[in-house]
């Protein structure tokens, strides 16, 4: 069984590839051609399915389940964003039209989304999810994690992914760059829950929603 787990990082993609215990990386710009690898599930930590208005209830169930660590799950941007030039005209769209703004952080991923938005379709609903490496690791360890940034963020997340990785601090070593050393780990959380999905193991939120492409709008950890 191979499974991928992909986290959008600064100026492009990492892939943690995962055929049973051993683990291939890459790193592109080109989110398409991830989703053509030949695997039996992705996760991809970025929206799949975007609202026309409002919040994706699988947006509020992660902040929720997350409580302390809330603050990591972004709005999906409204798909009318997607095209706009500007942080500034998203934030005047988003008035005009009377709906919340969104914080410089969330229209930092803007570009990703509207990669991923083109690339993907209904037609890999049964191959491609949505993880929230957050979620991922609050369900490894039970409890949620340090800031990931921090050193004790960092060894919490080494201890959790151990359990299906016994040598991880050597394979993430091994992540190219430009990709940082908590991407190599949001990237394996992502192949974990990919893992997860492909054994019936994962839990769904939002399950059963679609977005106007008929992409589902759904957290899959």
């Amino acid at each position: 069984m191979l499974v991928v787990g992909v986290d959008g990082c600064r100026g492009g993609w990492l892939a943690a590839s995962c055929d049973d215990d051993c683990v291939s990386w890459s790193w592109t710009r080109d989110v398409a051609a991830l989703l053509a690898l030949r695997a039996d599930a992705v996760a991809i930590d970025m929206p799949i399915g975007l609202p026309d208005r409002g919040r994706r209830p699988c947006d509020v169930a992660a902040r929720e389940l997350l409580g302390t660590r809330r603050a990591t799950v972004f709005d999906a941007p409204l798909r009318e964003v997607l095209p706009l030039p500007s942080y500034a005209a998203a934030r005047a769209h988003l008035a005009d039209i009377g709906e919340r703004s969104m914080s410089a952080q969330a229209y930092g991923i803007v570009r990703a989304v509207r990669a991923l938005d083109e690339a993907v379709s209904p037609v890999d609903d049964g191959r491609v999810v949505e993880a929230h490496p957050e979620l991922a690791f609050l369900r490894m360890a039970g409890r949620p994690l340090a800031p990931k940034k921090t050193s004790v963020g960092a060894a919490e997340r080494l201890e959790a992914l151990a359990a299906t990785w016994p040598d991880i601090a050597a394979i993430a070593a091994t992540a190219p760059r430009p990709a940082a050393p908590d991407d190599a780990l949001d990237a394996l959380a992502c192949a974990w829950v990919a893992r997860r999905w492909m054994r019936g193991e994962a839990v769904v939120l939002g399950d059963g929603m679609r977005d106007a492409r008929g992409l589902p709008m759904r957290i899959v950890s």
